[in-house]
């Protein structure tokens, strides 16, 4: 039987947080997808008005959905960029993370019914992201050989996200974990999300969030399908502190095998998404038909 894939609207919700200059080439990058078909919602942590800017001047006319900085909110924020988007299939980019042309596409491709796809991702160096963001090189659009010299003079981890291979079955010989998930690059059914109540507000700071979900998924009866040699990003270096408190509340879901947020999409279902324009808006109808093809 043919693998049915969605052939409608899918939902690019971009995360960030005062880091306007990333967030611009994060932008340009989906504004060169070779899939067209798609929407982008940035969901904003509280950022100032320089993000505004930048999202008035994209060329892919991103909704922009905000609420007000009260510490690392990327659950909450996140569940608000679910809520007005209107695709069938969600795609989860950090605003740091900046897309290949076919980034679209290859998700497109890989989205499966009862599956939920796992992305990777490339780690650029302090010095070739400074270099990146201060000359606004494009740099999804660089070429494999390019992306093997930047790892030859260590200004990468690795080089394997860059590469393309057609892993067929093989894309469902993963651990079937919510451990190390890449919330940075993920791909997940609308009906799903509404069936495990988004993410979980509960977790507050950085960490562990993706794997909460990836997990309640899980939980849930999706399986994680491997995205790597597909979906690969250009991750932009910064540092990070991750919270303790996340990995308690990681090991409370594994351990009683939730499947529902504890404070979810449904705590915010009759408030409607805020932007920082204080546009008016309303919540979208989260039980949207879908349309797949065979």
């Amino acid at each position: 039987m043919a693998t049915r894939r969605s052939s409608g609207l899918i939902s690019v919700v971009v995360s960030t947080y005062d880091w306007p200059e990333a967030l611009t080439l994060v932008l340009d990058g989906l504004a060169n997808q070779t899939d067209k078909n798609f929407e982008v919602i940035v969901a904003d942590d509280g950022s100032d008005r320089r993000t505004v800017e930048v999202i008035e001047a994209a060329r892919v006319e991103p909704v922009h959905v905000w609420h007000e900085h009260r510490g690392f909110r990327l659950a909450e924020i996140r569940n608000q960029a679910i809520l007005a988007s209107k695709g069938e299939y969600v795609i989860f980019l950090d605003g740091d993370c900046i897309p290949r042309r076919n980034f679209v596409g290859m998700h497109r491709r890989l989205a499966e019914p009862g599956c939920a796809v796992q992305g990777d991702r490339i780690m650029v160096r302090e010095k070739l992201t400074q270099r990146i963001l201060t000359k606004k090189l494009s740099a999804g659009n660089w070429s494999l050989l390019t992306w093997c010299v930047q790892r030859m003079h260590r200004r990468i981890n690795r080089i394997a996200p860059m590469i393309t291979l057609p892993l067929g079955p093989l894309r469902m010989r993963t651990k079937q974990t919510g451990e190390s998930a890449l919330g940075c690059n993920q791909g997940i059914w609308r009906r799903d999300l509404d069936k495990i109540d988004g993410f979980d507000a509960s977790f507050v700071g950085w960490g562990w969030e993706d794997s909460d979900v990836l997990a309640r998924l899980l939980h849930a009866g999706v399986k994680r399908k491997y995205g790597r040699y597909a979906t690969g990003v250009i991750h932009l270096y910064h540092d990070s502190l991750i919270a303790r408190e996340n990995r308690r509340l990681l090991d409370d879901t594994l351990a009683c095998a939730r499947v529902r947020a504890r404070q979810g999409m449904s705590a915010l279902v009759n408030s409607a998404p805020v932007d920082a324009a204080l546009a008016d808006s309303a919540p979208v109808d989260s039980q949207q038909p879908l349309e797949l093809v065979k």
